[in-house]
């Protein structure tokens, strides 16, 4: 039976009963005083729980149920090493020497003066003297392990903290580690900490999962399924490995394998170059010079905006709570399916065709300059090292991690009513749009013509965009009617097609000079340019 033997060593071992010190839970006199605290140390520790931020929640219930039940905290045991008990018994009533306090005292300064081991050199007659030493017997006993840990709040925040004047002491922010330390770590410093200062020596606590296989199989070397980070940060990157975490669900324990390392990289690749084509589309652009009001945006533009900063909101309040991966979650489909779905394809046709310097132009490179700073800081956290990459092309100081999180204005809630429908009606158009495509009658979704029956509301809104409404579709020709209900036909498109903007337009080689431009591309090029106010 596995239970008389050593969980570690697999060695036997035998159990002997002996005397302990204890920690007592629920009354308030001690072995040095005789008066009552008003609180035992079981209510003080069940109260600071209710003060404590728990992050998952569940971990609350975890630790109030051990705290709740648990005996008398055993805080001594019989080993050769450790931090010693420094305690002189009477052989005959083992009571302890009434100088206890002062001898702790004296203890604490033989071993700062010659560490540890100096303790056990020291004799009953050097502390006690010739004619007390023969009535007394030194411990030997020493601290158990979690009672040093659980301390560590009272040393480690006194000397990193020694300015923050809390009426008890610093305060930790946040305990960070394994669901396991809800017996261990997080339990033996709420104790002490509740003992010495009636209160916990954290405002929250976080707890993670193990990390396991991609079946979910504990990880082992004599299973063979261990993965060592460092091969793993020289094979694919550090950011990979931080990617991994930060999507991962800490809450239960974390799975890895290369088949889940790929997923990480595809989603990191996806991110990376969304982030280059945003740099590289505001590179000629000064924000100091050519930045365009916010309130004189181009319609899709302030959309583009408004979104971003609903996004920031939520990924805000994600972080508060310190939960990290629906923030990799919601930044993936930001790329994928707000600016890589939509908003940067549509901002092609401007930032390629409208002139360097024009207003359509200036105006989407404003709304991509707001959009890359708000990002860079997003992914800060888990990103690091791209973010601070790319902040040394764009930033407007030496760090990423010396900036605040973008002022973005609120997001315009009727703006963005009005702009989730249209994308309903776009994506109802594109299903229509591949249709042809597999059946071979269009490529690209320029070589398509539109005609969208709508109701009277859906109508008002196509309506809107005026001639800017063939952009939003990415069509070369959109035609509007009435209708009780939404109906979408798609038909080959019968112009010409523009070799610079790719459009098919009936005014291609209407310009002598460049037969093979149509009308706009031409305005834009030798004329004053084109006039567009929405998209």
């Amino acid at each position: 039976h596995s239970y008389p033997h050593c969980w570690r060593h697999k060695t036997p071992v035998i159990y002997r009963a002996a005397a302990q010190w204890f920690v007592r839970m629920d009354e308030g006199e001690g072995v040095f005083t005789k008066d009552k605290a008003p609180k035992t140390l079981r209510q003080l520790a069940l109260e600071a729980i209710e003060q404590t931020s728990f992050y998952p929640e569940n971990g609350q219930s975890r630790l109030r149920d051990m705290i709740a039940n648990r005996p008398d905290w055993v805080i001594s045991r019989q080993r050769a090493w450790g931090v010693p008990i420094p305690f002189f018994l009477h052989k005959e009533t083992g009571d302890l020497h009434p100088r206890t306090m002062e001898i702790l005292d004296q203890a604490a300064a033989i071993v700062e003066k010659g560490g540890i081991e100096a303790w056990s050199r020291v004799t009953a007659e050097d502390i006690l003297g010739v004619e007390e030493a023969p009535h007394y017997t030194k411990s030997t006993d020493i601290l158990e392990v979690w009672f040093d840990s659980g301390s560590t709040f009272w040393h480690v925040l006194r000397g990193t903290h020694p300015d923050e004047h809390h009426s008890q002491g610093p305060e930790a922010d946040l305990y960070l580690e394994g669901h396991d330390q809800h017996r261990g770590w997080f339990h033996s410093s709420l104790l002490l900490a509740c003992a010495i200062e009636g209160r916990a020596p954290y405002r929250g606590l976080l707890t993670h999962g193990f990390t396991v296989d991609g079946q979910g199989k504990k990880m082992s070397k004599s299973l063979g399924n261990t993965v060592a980070p460092q091969q793993v940060s020289q094979k694919l990157g550090a950011e990979i490995i931080r990617l991994w975490v930060a999507a991962s669900d800490y809450s239960g324990d974390i799975a890895i394998d290369e088949k889940i390392l790929a997923r990480v990289v595809d989603a990191y690749r996806r991110i990376r170059n969304t982030l280059r084509f945003l740099l590289a589309n505001i590179s000629d652009f000064d924000a100091a010079k050519d930045a365009v009001p916010l309130d004189e945006l181009f319609e899709v533009d302030r959309y583009a905006i408004s979104r971003a900063a609903q996004l920031q909101a939520d990924v805000l309040a994600h972080y508060e709570q310190y939960e990290f991966h629906p923030v990799v979650a919601k930044l993936q489909q930001y790329c994928s399916e707000d600016l890589g779905g939509f908003y940067l394809d549509v901002l092609k046709d401007r930032l390629y065709t409208a002139a360097p310097k024009s207003q359509a132009r200036r105006s989407a490179q404003t709304a991509l300059y707001h959009i890359t700073h708000a990002m860079l800081r997003w992914m800060a956290p888990f990103l690091s090292f791209t973010a601070e990459e790319a902040w040394t092309i764009i930033g407007n100081s030496e760090s990423v991690f010396l900036e605040t999180y973008s002022e973005l204005p609120a997001p315009d809630a009727a703006l963005m009513a009005k702009w989730t429908r249209l994308l309903e009606i776009r994506a109802a158009a594109n299903k229509e749009i591949e249709t042809l495509r597999e059946q071979g009658q269009v490529g690209s979704s320029l070589q398509a013509n539109l005609r969208i029956i709508a109701p009277a509301a859906d109508l008002d809104l196509l309506k809107s965009l005026g001639d800017d409404l063939k952009f939003v579709f990415i069509t070369s020709k959109v035609e509007l009617a009435p209708g009780d209900a939404l109906q979408i036909a798609v038909s080959p498109a019968t112009a010409q097609k523009c070799e610079r903007c790719w459009h098919y337009r009936d005014d291609v080689g209407s310009d002598p000079a460049h037969p093979a431009l149509c009308g706009r591309c031409s305005s834009n090029l030798y004329g004053a340019g084109e006039t567009r106010e929405f998209a």
